[in-house]
């Protein structure tokens, strides 16, 4: 799903006319990078509302055990797992992320990107019935370590970046399916109070490069990509891998020639042999360098004057 400026789609604007706008706006050069998270089972039509909201909106809703559609929204979801949420939720059942992952998700493409996921397993016949983590009468099993997604519902979080722009701007929209309850409950909040009751601000802080990685993708792939290419299938295996296997990424670090390669202090170095928070941080930034040759880590100076001159040779410059 793209989304833009608030002029771009809304209730006086059809899906036709939006999408004619975006082509516009991209051929006059202003470049959009989106990603959207929605935790949609896909039943209803529509059931994300064309509306932004900001930080400081309000909103009416609270899911409880009392409401008729307890549970309802966790049959059949369609839920992306972050890094955050695999290093959280395996933390949860004392597992190694590798170990989680291959119990617990399915891989899958990111529709906007192309690039690979994983995704939570719902059980049921086609991935209809229940979350793999639900209990009927307790309801979520792991609720102190739910996935973003099932934090921010009923919220959608997306970003825009536009060209030129060096920060991204996070948006939010309301997702309204025709089973929920709980959007008839009086508990009045803002979106700010409810990220904060959700806890999903840690969430987003350790997520925010993996998502402009995202972004960065669907976006190049709207427009054919630099050159019209897209990214190799070893960096797309790259990015699987730092997303849900921390482990082999760390076998990579230290028995690779990375440490030789790249420009890394002595207390990161020291600290990434057991912070797997850290070495997510340094993986997404690498990737980020790799993929779009962003300034996020930086290779050791005679590695660089290496490689400049390899090119210098190759191409005949003296």
């Amino acid at each position: 799903m793209m989304q833009d400026n608030d002029d771009i789609e809304g209730p006086g604007l059809s899906k036709k006319s939006a999408d004619e706008e975006m082509a516009n706006r991209l051929d006059r050069g202003s470049e959009v990078e989106t990603t959207l998270f929605e935790g949609v089972r896909g039943l209803d039509d529509k059931p994300v509302q064309p509306v932004r909201y900001k930080t400081t909106d309000s909103f009416k809703f609270r899911c409880h055990k009392g409401v008729s559609c307890w549970n309802l929204c966790c049959h059949g979801a369609d839920v992306t797992l972050t890094p955050m949420d695999i290093l959280t939720l395996a933390e949860h059942f004392d597992m190694r992320p590798a170990e989680f992952v291959g119990r617990f998700t399915v891989p899958d493409l990111h529709p906007g990107s192309g690039l690979p996921v994983p995704k939570l397993v719902m059980t049921g016949k086609e991935g209809k019935g229940p979350c793999v983590f639900l209990d009927d009468e307790t309801g979520c099993t792991v609720y102190d370590s739910r996935p973003v997604t099932c934090r921010y519902y009923p919220l959608g979080l997306g970003a825009i970046k536009m060209k030129g722009h060096k920060d991204r701007q996070d948006m939010y929209f309301m997702v309204k399916e025709s089973h929920c309850e709980g959007h008839k409950e009086e508990k009045e909040q803002t979106v700010g109070e409810f990220r904060k009751e959700q806890g999903v601000e840690d969430y987003d802080q350790i997520n925010q490069g993996w998502v402009d990685i995202l972004m960065k993708m669907a976006s190049w792939r709207s427009m054919g990509g630099p050159m019209g290419k897209d990214v190799s299938t070893q960096t797309k295996k790259m990015f699987y891998m730092i997303s849900t296997d921390i482990d082999a990424f760390r076998k990579f670090v230290f028995e690779s020639k990375f440490l030789d390669t790249y420009e890394i202090d002595d207390e990161l170095a020291e600290a990434i042999k057991t912070d797997d928070q850290a070495l997510l941080q340094l993986g997404v930034g690498w990737l980020r360098n790799v993929m779009f040759n962003e300034a996020t880590i930086a290779m050791k100076q005679d590695v660089l004057q290496g490689a400049i001159s390899a090119a210098r040779t190759e191409f005949g410059a003296s």
